[in-house]
């Protein structure tokens, strides 16, 4: 996934196109196939379906510890 501050926002995008990840995970989430997405988003592959899931599941895994300065 490609984060770049000029692209939606510097939002996670496939492949850096100007599809987030969000998108990808909330359109799955809501019942639609992988089928439905790709024929909506005709640029897109298979695996960059998968690759948008696995990305999500890694961010909700990471845990963020806070740097406190004095």
């Amino acid at each position: 996934m490609k984060q770049d501050p000029e692209v939606m926002g510097g939002k996670p995008c496939i492949r850096g196109l100007r599809v987030t990840v969000g998108t990808i995970v909330g359109l799955m989430a809501s019942g639609h196939s992988s089928e439905d997405i790709l024929m909506a988003y005709p640029y897109l592959e298979s695996e960059d379906l998968q690759e948008a899931l696995s990305y999500a599941a890694w961010g909700v895994e990471e845990v963020e510890i806070p740097l406190w300065s004095r």
